[in-house]
């Protein structure tokens, strides 16, 4: 997947770029893998390569917060190579994947596997997160030094629960000492009780085990304790409702050192969209109620929430095949993760600059890199879309290794033509569409 860098000229897009406020119709020209300028290039700058933007959006390459990948150890579900080709297809140049993989990412060792089969494979960036507990065992830490060596731009225990407070206490302390950031599933294991669907009407009426809101507004609440208690720096990953929302607005205005995230199916579906028992709507935390999606819609365009991730889940047929409550949770999120965002702002829920933020310079903010930008110097990652170019989700035409998706038939805005990483040409429709 390897191709040289070459020096090119993006020509006539409209360049939206939230991180430096920019949102007109420019050129972009690309040197060395890099940024090299906007608006007029440079006077000795020739350009081997030129594409033509003329009506399209030219934005940072997206930033997904989290994407299970599945390997090592899950590969009859998916692929480091399958899904970061998914990646690309959908404008996404850097995937951060969570530790509960088989080995666990809780070594040096394991991390670079994963790098290297990343770069091998070549498509995106990959980011690993390294596990707080050994084995993700809930109890006994991480060499979280030698993780973040080895590259891990965070820890966290995935969907694991810590043994009690103690050792949370405990792993935020050993983060907060070597400024790393701590990732967090908000999620009381004691008040979930092993759940499938919010606790509410709905699933009484189905009669699914539920689980409820506070089994997540419970542990946001502990753990801004024990954050401040600490000095860490935490990060709720995949908040669900609009009560832990308000619960970080109010953080923010005290100035606390916490950030969040959301799932993107979290503001399009609701509680009532399990009718059916149909268990591509089965996902953790569960999807709640038509409030509190208007809730974490509302938290998204103020800020409030500073991402928009997929929650990336892919699995093989059999893992939904079952009864509701015994099927897998999860959603194969990569290439609906733009579409769906870029609906939001078709229904004003906030305007693109906005939108383009929470996928680009909000997660780069939240972790700290320098990424996420068409600042002049930076690596040139970059997506170009079509938002005139619509399209109709069809799960088996999906790149990703996993089918699982409740959008399919769901009619989408806007089409990625090109994904550079690295100033690299990465991925082009109309290469795709000439293979097929």
């Amino acid at each position: 997947m390897r191709k040289k860098k070459k020096d090119i000229s993006i020509l006539g897009g409209r360049v939206v770029d939230p991180a430096n406020n920019t949102n007109q119709i420019t050129d972009l020209h690309i040197a060395g893998g890099k940024i090299l300028a906007l608006g007029e290039a440079p006077e000795d700058f020739v350009p081997s390569e030129t594409i033509d933007a003329t009506d399209k959006v030219v934005c940072p390459g997206l930033i997904d917060l989290c994407a299970h990948l599945r390997e090592p150890g899950a590969e009859h579900k998916a692929t480091i190579a399958s899904e970061s080709a998914a990646a690309v297809s959908g404008g996404i140049t850097t995937l951060c994947c969570p530790p509960d993989t088989y080995p666990v990412i809780d070594t040096p060792a394991v991390t670079g596997q994963i790098r290297h089969k990343a770069r091998k494979a070549g498509y995106c960036r990959l980011l690993p997160q390294g596990a707080v507990t050994q084995d993700l065992d809930g109890e006994r830490l991480s060499e979280m030094a030698a993780l973040k060596s080895a590259g891990c731009v965070a820890v966290t225990n995935a969907y694991t629960p810590l043994a009690n407070t103690l050792v949370q206490r405990r792993a935020m302390e050993y983060a907060a000492t070597f400024g790393l950031l701590t990732i967090i599933r908000p999620e009381d294991q004691y008040l979930s009780n092993n759940g499938c669907a919010h606790e509410g009407k709905v699933a009484d009426r189905m009669g699914l085990p539920g689980i409820p809101e506070a089994a997540e507004t419970v542990a946001v609440a502990r753990d801004l304790a024990l954050a401040e208690t600490t000095g860490a720096v935490i990060h709720f990953h995949t908040l669900s409702s609009a009560s832990a929302a308000r619960t970080m607005a109010w953080a923010k205005r005290e100035g606390r050192r916490v950030s969040a995230d959301v799932a993107i199916h979290q503001l399009h579906l609701c509680e009532m969209d399990l009718e059916g028992f149909d268990s591509h709507f089965h996902v953790r935390p569960p999807l709640r109620t038509d409030t509190d999606r208007d809730g974490l819609r509302d938290a998204v365009a103020k800020d409030v929430i500073q991402a928009i991730c997929s929650d990336h889940q892919p699995h093989e047929p059999d893992a939904k095949a079952s009864p509701f409550p015994d099927t897998e949770p999860g959603i194969s999120g990569l290439e609906t993760l733009l579409p769906l965002t870029l609906k939001l702002v078709e229904q004003g829920v906030m305007d693109l600059s906005s939108a383009i933020a929470r996928l680009t310079c909000g997660p780069a903010g939240i972790l700290g890199v320098p990424l996420g930008t068409l600042t002049p110097g930076q690596a040139a990652d970059i997506c170009i879309y079509d938002p005139a170019q619509r399209w109709f989700v069809n799960a088996e035409k999906l790149l990703s290794q996993g089918k699982n998706t409740p959008f399919h038939g769901w009619e989408m805005p806007a089409k990625v033509t090109h994904t550079l990483l690295k100033g690299r040409l990465v991925y082009s429709l109309e290469n795709e569409e000439t293979a097929e």
